[in-house]
């Protein structure tokens, strides 16, 4: 009898020493596992050349113990990085130019690169969120995500980087209420895309996790307080016009990240009061691949016996099950509600 030898996998992970090193793999690591194996790296290099005696060149302990809820898969870390680009080129593009100031770091970045001549938004950027990441790391240890450093650091570099790439001195168009629209709804769509898998791209989430630990305040009021005053300083900075498109910005823009996530994790939930629910059951679990669950029930005035059928399935699936239904029991009376919020096997986990 001969016995495999078990592969050591670094750091407690899934990724094998032969993945690590595979050019076809390597591009679909998890972003936690490049984030470690670089401290790693870094260190053993600080170690190499004589720089352990000094306590700036090492690794901060909180760092080397940060943790996630759970580990990114290769999807998600597309997302990831898919997210963090469509804010970064939103805000570039449309909203820089048109001095939209609808609240968070590049709000503020906006206004005080205008009071301070000569400094580009994409460094007020980077200054403020490499503040903020040193503060999560001196106060918020574990609770303080690698996602959020991964995309904070990646939303400033870039915008930083297109600055230099393709500077975009004046609007686009000569329609403000086209940039405005372009200006909240591309980095809505990267920021929905981001908090529908835990991340963010740091900014004031890092204040709300600040406050969230050490106050008792009402965190969203806060933060929608704090960045109702940055729109509003464009009024003064800007102009009334620039202002009130700042302050219009920021609504839509709270009611756009909502939509998106809502509307990305939409699923119906469907009751079915039949009769007989065998065929109905085999075919949600054989041909749509889902669950169900079955319930005796009573007609309220015929007082015949029932079965109540409960499932939830996508949109598609749910259109494919009501014609199935329809065709082999007529009579079935079939319920079907939107909803966003299903935690569980097959949709989405909680740790």
């Amino acid at each position: 009898m001969t016995f495999k030898k078990e592969e050591k996998r670094p750091f407690g992970g899934n990724i094998s020493p032969k993945d690590a090193k595979n050019p076809a793999k390597k591009f679909f690591l998890p972003v936690d596992y490049r984030i470690k194996r670089a401290i790693i790296g870094w260190d053993f290099l600080r170690r190499s050349i004589g720089l352990e005696r000094y306590p700036i060149a090492a690794i901060p302990e909180r760092f080397c113990v940060m943790e996630q809820n759970h580990k990114l898969t290769s999807q998600e870390f597309l997302i990831l990085n898919a997210g963090t680009l469509l804010v970064a080129l939103g805000d570039h593009f449309f909203k820089f130019p048109n001095n939209f100031s609808t609240g968070g770091v590049t709000g503020m970045a906006v206004v005080i690169s205008k009071l301070i001549p000569g400094l580009s938004i994409g460094a007020v950027v980077f200054i403020f969120n490499m503040v903020l990441l040193a503060i999560g790391f001196l106060f918020l240890s574990r609770k303080f995500g690698l996602t959020t450093v991964y995309s904070s650091v990646l939303l400033s570099v870039v915008i930083w980087a297109m600055e230099w790439i393709w500077p975009v001195e004046t609007p686009l168009t000569d329609e403000p209420i086209l940039e405005l629209i372009f200006a909240v709804g591309i980095p809505a769509l990267g920021s929905a895309l981001l908090f529908n898998i835990g991340a963010s791209t740091g900014g004031t989430d890092i204040i709300a996790m600040l406050l969230r630990k050490y106050t008792s305040i009402d965190i969203g009021r806060a933060l929608l307080l704090a960045d109702f005053l940055v729109a509003l300083s464009a009024c003064f900075v800007f102009g009334i016009k620039t202002g009130l498109f700042s302050v219009l910005g920021l609504l839509m823009k709270s009611v756009l990240v909502d939509s998106v996530i809502e509307g990305i994790n939409q699923r119906k939930y469907m009751h079915i009061v039949c009769q007989n629910p065998e065929p109905i059951c085999e075919f949600i679990v054989q041909k749509l691949h889902r669950g169900a669950t079955i319930c005796d029930a009573t007609g309220a005035y015929t007082h015949h016996r029932l079965h109540l059928v409960l499932t939830v399935m996508s949109r598609g699936q749910a259109v494919a099950l009501r014609r199935y239904i329809r065709s082999i029991e007529p009579h079935a009376f079939i319920m079907t509600t939107s909803t966003s919020e299903i935690i569980g096997k097959g949709f989405r986990t909680e740790n």
